[in-house]
């Protein structure tokens, strides 16, 4: 089965997994949802936003002075998807076209 995470060699926290199932969710009443086109751009969003958050946490924030894990860098969260789903439920209904 395709598994995007393990392909890509990322590593989903477990309580990533039901925001993921939302998005999808969510997602699948939009229109244009193109089944694994969809799934594989979600994944692609949330390894944006985990490198976004990874780069705040460290580079920005300075935490562990700045020191990195190999974890911390494969480890996509909840809020990483979280973003996503934010971006439905905030939309403009109206304007949408797609999420």
């Amino acid at each position: 089965p395709y598994r995007p995470s393990r392909d890509l060699e990322y590593d989903l926290d477990e309580d990533a997994y039901p925001i993921f199932k939302e998005y999808i969710a969510r997602r699948m009443d939009l229109p244009f949802f193109s089944n694994a086109r969809t799934v594989r751009n979600a994944m692609d969003r949330a390894r944006m936003n985990a490198a976004i958050r990874t780069f705040e946490k460290f580079a920005i924030d300075g935490e562990n002075g700045g020191v990195c894990t190999v974890e911390d860098l494969k480890c996509i969260r909840k809020e990483d998807f979280q973003v996503l789903v934010d971006d439905i439920v905030n939309a403009d209904a109206s304007k949408r076209i797609f999420a």
